[in-house]
């Protein structure tokens, strides 16, 4: 035998469903996030996927001392004369190879979001677009300073003397930061573009490896044939090299630092745009 229910109980589910639209349509909906508060939180994403996965840091940790040494100690007796003095040239160079090469891991982190789904959930937010890609550089730039510290840690261990002391370490450091963050935004664009974190990473290393290997890293310009001095002259490597070890040895790199910003600058404006755009078509 079914019973009404109580008056008040009728009367109170109403009362209470049109309160609750009412406040939802009162509340204000909350500011939309400034570009550099989104850009700097897909920056602290990027740094905790290192937290959780802290595999991602054998590239920068292991793979450059292994560069340090085993270039220091092969080559260093045939090129210089002993590994002690080699290292005083070759550090430095290895410092910018070091962190140039890791940088296409910031392509394959945007191919491997872009296959997950993840990229759709971003593109629905309400933030300023670029923020995502500045997101994955600033995220990016902690595991360039941490090979950074590596290399010059293991290089003072075998000998590496920088006349320019901690400014100069610190000022070279920094123009490879500004280059290198530059320098990823070509990853950015092929992580987008391409269809596998694989095909990212081939053609990447297609593109790195004749830049860093012809260029001053590893021997001066001067005792390379001619017209191979003229590639390696003007490639952007041997520019941000030179500005690196000139600011380390203590001296003022004014038109290699010149040509670095240059560079980055240009770099930026080309592929940044680039990126954008198809980020927006993704």
């Amino acid at each position: 035998m079914s019973t009404a229910a109580p008056a008040e109980t009728q009367d109170l589910a109403p009362v209470r469903t049109d309160s609750l639209a009412e406040l939802l349509i009162s509340t204000d909906r909350p500011p939309r996030p400034s570009a550099l508060s989104a850009s700097l939180t897909f920056g602290w994403r990027a740094m905790l996927k290192i937290k959780h996965v802290p595999e991602q840091l054998f590239d920068v940790t292991a793979f450059p001392i292994m560069m340090v040494l085993m270039y220091t100690y092969l080559f260093g007796g045939a090129l210089a004369g002993s590994p002690s003095e080699y290292i005083q040239y070759l550090l430095p160079g290895i410092l910018v190879m070091s962190v140039v090469m890791i940088t296409m891991y910031t392509g394959v982190s945007v191919n491997t979001d872009i296959e997950k789904g993840v990229f759709d959930r971003f593109r629905t937010l309400p933030i300023w677009r670029p923020s995502v890609m500045v997101g994955y550089l600033l995220g990016d730039a902690l595991r360039y300073a941490i090979a950074s510290v590596v290399i010059l840690t293991v290089g003072l261990i075998m000998g590496f003397r920088p006349d320019g002391g901690f400014v100069g370490v610190v000022a070279g450091i920094a123009v490879l930061l500004v280059f290198s963050f530059a320098f990823s935004w070509i990853w950015t664009m092929f992580g987008l573009l391409l269809r596998t974190e694989k095909s990212v990473m081939g053609v990447s290393m297609m593109v790195i490896f004749p830049l860093t290997f012809l260029s001053d890293i590893f021997v001066k310009p001067e005792t390379m044939p001619g017209w191979l001095q003229a590639f390696v002259n003007n490639n952007p490597i041997t520019h941000v090299s030179s500005a690196v070890r000139a600011l380390m040895d203590g001296t003022s790199p004014t038109t290699e630092l010149a040509w670095t910003f240059g560079w980055a600058l240009l770099l930026v404006a080309v592929f940044g745009p680039v990126t954008m755009r198809l980020y927006n078509r993704k």
